[in-house]
């Protein structure tokens, strides 16, 4: 049996725990291939053959040794013939996608045409549907609560209202989490929008009480009053998405006009991806990968693995695509206790 694997879309920690965890529990009967940068070694045939040997250690390693790209293979006819030809050629019996959304969307897509596929869900935005938990979103969170600590204390010093830029295109897992492990005093995600008044509000009765603040926003986060989110419009990846980014300078340019305070920008951005994985999603990588083996092995396609509780389960891939994960209200209404 020969099974080709690739990790596609943004980078996260946690991607090599779950390579190793399929490389090592394959047995002997089966080759693994690991398709270079997702799907667009696939398009292109830019493979490596993966052994014991070339996975020791690599659960503690950031980042993935297969690379990653934003490629969509149904973006075009002619990308589509060369990913069908590559499977025929390189002679896969199977394929893992792990990927987000969008790499799931086209192994899901690859499933409805008769491929044997299984599916790892992977984000940082923590936002893929049926599954409680992703891995990379647990090392993110700590790294962002981390920066909001350390944000604190040169934010009182100085009597500053400083907002915090975090990862969260649709969802706001990260943001909502690492503001309320590290005590932020307003927190601003995408699923509820907020006034720029309201928000100016919050940062003058803030300031008064306190004389100084931090404001942690999600990347994809848009006052009320804008038209589109904070980013540049001209850049768009294979799957439609704009190039988010700079909430958080807009908005304090905009309160440190309409309040005379002292306001800072900061935008963790890609740190929150970098680096070694935390205990949690090594440990949850590497289980997902031995369970996407297993699925392999059984014969049981069409599916992803998923957390359900403490248990690793499989469901239908399009079950973990069918609708964003977002935070719910009651999660929000807990927050906003601490909010002033």
């Amino acid at each position: 049996m020969r099974i080709g694997i690739l990790t596609g879309g943004g980078d996260c920690p946690g991607l090599n725990a779950v390579i190793r965890g399929i490389v090592k529990s394959a047995p002997n009967s089966v080759e693994i291939i690991g398709l270079m940068h997702g799907w667009k070694g696939m398009v292109n045939c830019e493979y490596m053959t993966l052994t014991d040997n070339d996975v020791e250690g690599i659960h503690i390693l950031g980042g993935t040794i297969l690379g990653t790209a934003r490629t969509n293979p149904f973006k075009s006819e002619e990308m589509r013939v060369k990913m069908e030809e590559n499977i025929k050629k390189l002679g896969l019996d199977a394929i893992i996608g792990i990927g987000g959304d969008d790499t799931l969307s086209v192994t899901a897509k690859l499933a409805s045409m008769g491929y044997k596929v299984i599916g790892v869900p992977k984000t940082i935005d923590n936002d893929v549907s049926n599954t409680d938990y992703t891995f990379g979103y647990h090392t993110a969170v700590n790294v962002g609560a981390d920066a909001i600590d350390r944000l604190h204390s040169t934010a009182k010093s100085h009597g500053r209202v400083i907002f915090v830029e975090l990862m969260g295109r649709e969802a706001g897992w990260i943001t909502i989490e690492a503001g309320l492990a590290a005590g932020a005093h307003l927190i601003l995600i995408p699923e509820y929008p907020m006034t720029l008044q309201e928000i100016t509000g919050f940062v003058e009765k803030r300031m008064q009480n306190y004389g100084y603040m931090i404001v942690a926003i999600a990347e994809g986060f848009k006052p009320t009053e804008l038209e589109n989110v904070v980013g540049d419009l001209s850049q768009i990846d294979a799957f439609g998405h704009i190039k988010l980014g700079g909430i958080a300078h807009y908005l304090s340019d905009v309160v440190g006009e309409r309040t005379g305070y002292d306001t800072r920008s900061v935008v963790l951005g890609h740190l929150l991806r970098g680096g070694t994985p935390t205990a949690f999603d090594r440990t949850l990588g590497t289980r997902y990968g031995v369970h996407a083996m297993e699925l392999a092995l059984k014969g049981d396609f069409g599916r992803m693995v998923a957390l359900k509780g403490s248990e690793i389960v499989s469901i239908p891939i399009e079950y973990g695509i069918a609708t964003k994960k977002l935070v719910p209200y009651e999660y929000y209404k807990l927050a906003q206790i601490f909010f002033g």
